[in-house]
């Protein structure tokens, strides 16, 4: 089995998926090792704070990320470059991962992550066991948004660490910024749709699939593979377009496929609440084509809210209760109007009826038609680029592996 770590390589050959991730698995352990280490020489709860970060690090996953960039800077740089030098950068993709799924899951209000509890979850049952003073779920949020904080750092600090020049370490730093970027305006336009859901569209659930999942999921952690290569001429521009092609169909389909997942999957083996997606109302393409192809009949059932009552055709998401004056004394005009709360949360029954819906109307067929479109628009991105044939096949597997997942 290839192992590696900064101190000790994986061998000169390309890396199997499974040596892969025990090499990026490795690196971010012996990173965490020493975080861990300079936060207990402050104080004991420091230390067990950074120990429950490395945790959910450290918690499973696929990978993917690290995955994708490797072989884009396999692509380019060959099968004989030892893979030490950049396993800083490839590790990094990790704690970034970790970063957005823990702040994805405060925002959702998640139980559970990869069949265990969330980070908030686990914070505020910490904070209720040890009878601590306040709120323990504001506790947990609080504390959750720490975590994903602290990762965002630590982040920035491996990637410090790659082997690389100068100049290509800024290459690589300004893709990096660019996922993050799109990353935060992606999560953003998530947020909003589920406010008004009314207002969105299967186009604009697909602009928040490319920034929110294709961008930090595949497109830019090739093109971040690309830029660990290295300052390059010729073939450079070929590449990158044969990776922001594929990038993006990947990206696209990889979310098509959560959003199956996120009404059909099974909880034992996504380790999430099965059809979380229809609890929250989240505008996916996949509810954006049900509406688009369902009966009036079946188009009213859909845009039930929880409660029952159908969702106003103005998305305004019902009526306002009294407006509360402005806390600083302002004017009537400052007043904030308050919108009525949900009166109940879906029943089970209601929650697997949606999800019956949804199959009739034959959005799901569509979505899987989507998704092999989007596989065989990357797989012809790749097959006249010139990159390493090795890198050529790993993708490929990839495009059909990340898409026709069970998880």
């Amino acid at each position: 089995m290839l192992v590696g770590t900064p101190r000790y390589g994986v061998p000169y050959q390309p890396v199997s998926s499974e040596g892969l991730v025990n090499a990026v698995e490795g690196t971010l352990a012996e990173f965490l090792a020493g975080q861990i280490a300079a936060f207990d020489a402050v104080d004991p709860a420091l230390g067990r704070f950074a120990r429950t970060t490395r945790d959910l690090v450290l918690a499973g996953g696929k990978r993917l990320r690290p995955t994708f960039a490797y072989w884009g800077w396999r692509g380019v740089i060959g099968s004989r470059e030892p893979v030490d030098s950049v396993l800083p950068a490839l590790a990094a993709l990790e704690l970034m991962h970790t970063f957005a799924l823990v702040h994805d899951d405060v925002m959702d209000g998640s139980a559970t992550r990869r069949g265990r509890p969330t980070a908030h979850r686990l914070f505020a049952a910490e904070h209720a066991g040890a009878g601590r003073l306040g709120d323990s779920g504001q506790f947990g949020e609080t504390s959750a948004i720490l975590v994903g904080d602290l990762c965002l750092v630590w982040a920035d600090q491996l990637i410090a660490q790659t082997a690389v020049t100068t100049a290509t370490l800024f290459g690589v730093r300004a893709c990096y910024d660019r996922m993050r970027v799109e990353t935060v305006a992606g999560q953003y336009l998530d947020v909003l749709g589920e406010t008004q859901p009314q207002e969105w569209s299967l186009d604009r659930a697909l602009v928040v699939a490319r920034h929110k999942t294709a961008s930090y999921t595949v497109q830019r952690p090739l093109q971040f593979g690309l830029a660990l290569a290295g300052p390059m001429r010729g073939a450079a521009p070929a590449i990158n377009d044969a990776y922001q092609t594929y990038g993006l169909a990947i990206g696209e389909a990889f979310q098509l496929c959560d959003d199956l997942l996120g009404v059909y999957g099974d909880p034992e083996v996504t380790g999430k609440p099965a059809s979380d997606d229809l609890r929250t109302g989240k505008p996916t393409a996949l509810l954006m084509l049900a509406h688009r192809l369902a009966t009036p009949a079946q188009r009213a059932e859909l845009a039930q809210t929880p409660a029952g009552a159908v969702i106003p055709a103005d998305g305004s998401g019902g009526p306002s209760l009294p407006a509360v004056p402005s806390p600083d004394g302002g004017s009537e005009d400052a007043a904030v109007p308050q919108r009525a709360p949900l009166q109940r949360a879906p029943s089970e029954a209601q929650i697997a009826r949606r999800a019956e819906i949804i199959a009739e109307t034959g959005a799901v067929t569509e979505v899987e038609a989507m998704i092999r479109q989007r596989v065989d628009t990357a797989v012809a991105a790749l097959s006249s680029a010139p990159i390493h044939p090795d890198a050529r096949a790993a993708l490929t597997d990839l495009a059909v592996t990340a898409t026709h997942r069970p998880a």
